[in-house]
């Protein structure tokens, strides 16, 4: 885990003399409901809501904060739509944003960093690519994540937050000094930059990659039970739905059936989504 010195969050307070790699307090050694080391990641969430809110304009703060059993906290969306609740980007002053991409990197690791920015950029990809199709399918803006607070931010307390937007959904629930993580998305549109000065490109590469090398390790006969469907779901299975209902038994290969190397390439893919 990398925690900054206190000396660096006191400066995150002032955007103007912020350090460019705002606070990340690595999650991925920490059990679904965080303590200990938690703690501080709720501490520090909690600093940045705060700061974040007393910035924020009257107008802001109405959008900005919903009570913690409304609905709306039960709502996450991964594509782009228009009526999402919160405060987006693109409505914000640099310290606002700087703020709000500070509470977001409370909870999430470097990596996790990385890749939201990197997939939040894409939209500008997608953007240029429709113009010269002459078709625009949805409004592409890469400002375009809210953030939403939910409930009253405390350190012992119970409330959340959100930061979604296309491809980015991220959803964090605080109770009692602990925090879990979930649901959360990552997804990348398009899965790799073809044309312009980012070709190439690939904001979830890492994952695309091992996924790839594990079924190319597998012998014809473990295929035949690795894969389920020849054609690709049009997406992910569980969609958006709050609870996730799998209906029939669980389908694919055993891990228990997977041989040393096969191991040890699929704990290398559950770990590249824990970081």
């Amino acid at each position: 885990m990398r925690v900054i010195p206190a000396t660096e969050l006191a400066a995150l307070a002032h955007p103007s003399s912020a350090p460019p790699d705002v606070v990340v307090v690595d999650l991925r050694e920490q059990p679904q409901m965080y303590d200990n080391s938690g703690t501080l990641i709720v501490q520090t969430a909690k600093m940045y809501s705060d700061i974040k809110y007393s910035r924020l304009t009257p107008e802001q703060r109405a959008k900005t904060q919903i009570p913690f059993d409304d609905a709306e906290r039960l709502n996450w969306r991964f594509i782009p739509v228009e009526d999402r609740k919160g405060v987006p980007l693109r409505e914000m002053n640099s310290a606002q944003k700087h703020l709000a991409e500070a509470l977001l990197s409370s909870a999430l690791s470097n990596q996790g960093i990385i890749k939201a920015h990197t997939i939040m950029s894409l939209d500008q990809v997608l953007k240029e690519r429709e113009a010269k199709q002459a078709k625009q399918i949805f409004e592409r803006d890469p400002e375009k994540d809210y953030v939403t607070i939910f409930g009253e931010p405390s350190e012992k307390g119970t409330w959340g937050f959100r930061f979604e937007g296309h491809h980015v959904a991220t959803n964090f629930t605080i109770m009692n000094g602990k925090i879990a993580s979930s649901p959360n998305f990552f997804g990348a549109n398009p899965a790799e930059v073809r044309e312009g000065p980012r070709t190439g490109l690939r904001a979830l590469k890492r994952e695309e990659d091992i996924a790839r090398d594990l079924m190319n390790a597998l012998s014809a006969e473990q295929r035949k039970t690795a894969i389920v469907n020849a054609t690709a779901p049009r997406d992910i299975t569980t969609s958006n739905v709050r609870k996730v209902a799998i209906q029939g038994a669980p389908q694919g290969i055993p891990y228990s059936q997977l041989n040393a190397a096969q191991k040890e390439m699929l704990e290398a893919l559950v770990a590249e989504y824990r970081s």
